[in-house]
Formats: C-alpha cells, sequence, structure tokens
C-alpha cells in the first residue's frame, strides 16, 4: 500500500438511506427560506447564503481545532451574537478543548484556566434538549464566573451529539438585537436553526477526529518499522562491537600488537553502526512532510501543542514555496527543538513561529517571552539546550542559524535555508 493510500482522509460519513437524508435536510429548507425571505434585505451574508457558508466552511477542514473554529465562529455569524463557544468534554469533569469566538486574546489569558462542567455546561452535556434562556444569570444553575469573564445575558445552548454520544456543547450569548420586555433575544428560528448547526458540526467533528487518527495510526506503523529496522540492522552490529572491545581489553597487557588489530576493528564496526543509524534516520523524514508539504506540517504539530500546553502557541506562514528536501526536514527539526525548549524550559505564555519567504529559501523564526537566558553562560556550562544540534542541523542544509536571549527578555531562534 502507498503512504498516500494510508493518509487519505477517510469518507465522509453517510446520511444513510434517501428517507433520512431527506429527514436531515428537510429542517434546513424550511428553516432557510424561510430566514432567506425574512432577511434579504441585511446584505449578503444572510439568509440562504449564510447558512451555505457555514455549512461549507466546516466540512472544509479535517484538523479538529480547525473545524472547532469554524463552528464557534460560524454559529456566532449566523446568529448574530456577541459571543460563542463550543467545549468538548474530558473524563475528568473538564473541558479537553474549549474554543472561543467574539473573545480576545487578552480577555481569554485573563480569564483564566478552562471552565469545568458544571452549572449550565454541565446542563448541556447531560441532556438532549436544547436551553434558550433570557438572563442566564437568573437560572438556578448558574454558578458565576471569573472576575474578567464578559457579562453574559440572553443564552442559547445545545448538545453536539454522535448518535448517543455527547461530543460537546455549544453555546450563544448576547444576540446584537434589541431584546423583548422580559424575553430572550434568541428566537424559535435561532435554536432551530442552531439544532441544524449542531447536526452538521457532529459530522464535521467526527470525521475530523477520524482523520487525525488515521494520522496517529500511520506515525504508528512508521515508528513500529523503523524499531525492526533498526534492531535488526544496528543491534547486531553493536552486539559484535561490545565483543571485539571486550577481547581488546583482554589482549592489552599480554599482546599489545593483537589488541591493536581488535581496537582497529572496534572502530571499523562503530562506523558500520553509525552508518546504519544514519540510513534509519533519513527514512524516518516525516511522512507528513512527503504528503502536506513543510507549511502544513508546521501548522498541524504547533496546533497540536496549541491544544497540548497552557502557553498560546501560533504559527504564520507567508509566500513560502517548496524547498529541498534536506531543507524542509531541517527547518521541521529546528522548529521542533526550539518549541520543545520554549514550552519545556522557558515558563513563556506567548510562543510565536514564523516561516517567510526570503529570496529562493525560507526564514523560520520562533519566538518566546519566557525566562531567557544567556547563550554565553550556557556554553561556558555545557549546557546547549539544544542548540549545538540544532546548528549542526542548519549548517548541514546550507543555512544559518542564529539565538538571541537574554534573562528575563524570551528567546528568539532564527534559521535561515537558501532554497533550491
Amino acid at each position: 500500500m502507498r503512504r498516500t493510500d494510508r493518509l487519505r482522509p477517510p469518507p465522509p460519513r453517510d446520511l444513510g438511506p434517501p428517507d433520512r437524508a431527506h429527514a436531515a435536510t428537510g429542517p434546513i429548507r424550511a428553516v432557510t427560506a424561510r430566514r432567506y425571505r425574512e432577511d434579504m434585505s441585511h446584505g449578503p451574508r444572510s439568509g440562504l447564503a449564510a447558512v451555505s457558508s457555514a455549512l461549507l466552511a466546516m466540512s472544509r477542514h479535517l484538523e479538529v481545532r480547525d473545524v472547532l473554529k469554524t463552528i464557534v465562529a460560524s454559529a456566532r455569524e449566523l446568529l448574530d451574537a456577541q459571543y460563542a463557544a463550543l467545549g468538548v468534554p474530558d473524563d475528568h469533569g473538564g473541558f479537553a478543548q474549549f474554543v472561543v469566538d467574539g473573545v480576545s486574546d487578552e480577555q481569554w489569558k485573563a480569564i483564566g484556566p478552562l471552565p469545568r462542567q458544571h452549572g449550565i455546561l454541565a446542563a448541556m452535556l447531560h441532556q438532549t434538549r436544547s436551553e434558550r434562556l433570557a438572563d442566564v444569570r437568573k437560572d438556578p444553575r448558574f454558578e458565576g464566573w471569573p472576575k474578567a469573564h464578559p457579562d453574559l445575558v440572553d443564552f442559547l445552548g445545545l448538545p453536539i451529539r454522535d448518535g448517543d454520544e455527547v461530543i460537546g456543547a455549544l453555546f450563544l450569548a448576547n444576540k446584537n438585537c434589541p431584546k423583548p420586555e422580559g424575553g430572550c433575544g434568541f428566537t424559535e428560528d435561532d435554536e432551530e436553526l442552531l439544532g441544524i448547526l449542531a447536526q452538521h458540526a457532529a459530522i464535521a467533528l467526527t470525521n475530523a477526529r477520524l482523520y487525525e487518527r488515521s494520522r496517529e495510526l500511520t506515525i504508528a506503523e512508521e515508528r513500529s518499522r523503523l524499531a525492526h529496522e533498526l534492531h535488526d540492522a544496528v543491534s547486531q552490529k553493536l552486539f559484535s562491537l561490545r565483543l571485539t572491545a571486550q577481547a581488546a581489553t583482554a589482549l592489552v597487557d599480554r599482546d599489545p600488537s593483537r589488541a591493536k588489530g581488535e581496537l582497529q576493528q572496534v572502530a571499523a564496526l562503530a562506523a558500520e553502526a553509525a552508518d546504519e543509524l544514519r540510513a534509519a534516520v533519513v527514512e524516518l523524514r516525516p511522512a507528513a512532510l512527503d504528503e502536506d508539504g513543510l507549511v502544513a506540517t508546521l501548522r498541524t504539530q504547533i496546533q497540536v501543542l496549541d491544544r497540548a500546553h497552557t502557553a498560546r502557541v501560533t504559527f504564520v506562514g507567508r509566500g513560502v514555496k517548496a524547498l529541498p528536501a534536506s531543507q524542509e526536514e531541517a527547518v521541521l527539526r529546528v522548529a521542533q527543538e526550539a518549541l520543545h525548549n520554549a514550552l519545556r524550559h522557558s515558563g513563556a505564555d506567548h510562543v510565536d513561529v514564523t516561516l517567510d519567504r526570503r529570496g529562493s529559501g525560507a526564514v523560520l523564526r520562533v519566538t518566546d517571552d519566557g525566562s531567557g537566558f544567556d547563550p554565553g553562560a550556557v556554553r561556558r556550562a555545557g549546557r546547549h539546550l539544544g542548540l549545538v544540534s540544532m546548528r549542526d542541523r542548519a549548517s548541514g542544509a546550507g543555512g544559518t542559524l542564529t539565538v538571541e536571549s537574554a534573562p528575563g527578555k524570551g528567546t528568539t531562534i532564527e534559521m535561515e535555508v537558501p532554497g533550491g
């Protein structure tokens, strides 16, 4: 099987027989037709066009994080709300992912840790019906929010379900319209439309999860194959090297001439083992580079890191064309090492990665706002933080690497490669 076959995303989920498909799309026609007639005067994003754009946007992405962001942004725009959020529950009373729209990065940071499953958030995860409230603060389940949290009033939320499993909860608040006296800004039509959006969100989210799992399985297969190759090709030579070294040790006093011959054999075996390891590492070129290219691979890996760490990790790629394979791999490895240092050792709140075109080549820049360090002191202490490895990779690809850092000032790693 070709690698491209293994990495092809799973086919879209089938809605089932024609009667099920009609049942799923019938409400769309009813609601969108009504909204189309009512809202045609409100501009090009109103009515049927807005619904169509929202559904197409959700089906366009394959990474889970992108799908979540698109669902939230589409819901907020479609129902004209100030705030929207989508939470994916974990198994420990919290949320594995929580995506918001309408809140700035500064506000989000000030709010603090991700919310827990409590109050109305918990209700959305344990019931099948939607919740439409005129004032969420007056609901008996309301338990307050952090000081920096925006003030929410009218509220519309519902679970996102895949069969019997609740895979998320979608929330909207503060509709941008005059509120009826004592009533909620969200209407029955809004509630019905959000329900339709949630059905399609479940399909898009499930497909994205299946795609990511298929990629994980491919990586696992590659690791397993490499482990077998390393065992077969390298371990035998290392075993021979050990026996030969032991023989040289035994001969060094009583027969120095033979010991010298054995040590020469040790050197030869070590060189062969190193060659085998280099060949294995060459084959370990990330499959995603061949399939997706450098920009998409970096973006995907950084999205994963952003989900896994409390620090905000961002990526921007601008105008970069395909580079020679050795340069792409070197850029990826340097980015991985720099990100590892920033996330594990610097205590950074923000890590920004950019990849820009420069002539026929490219410039990678990894910047963090962490504790920083004195590069000279690090070298003198023999603690390299991977800097030697990064410089070796850069020079091996015909590029250069610079490090700018100071205690309390963060760190910037910059790598430039010449291109082809």
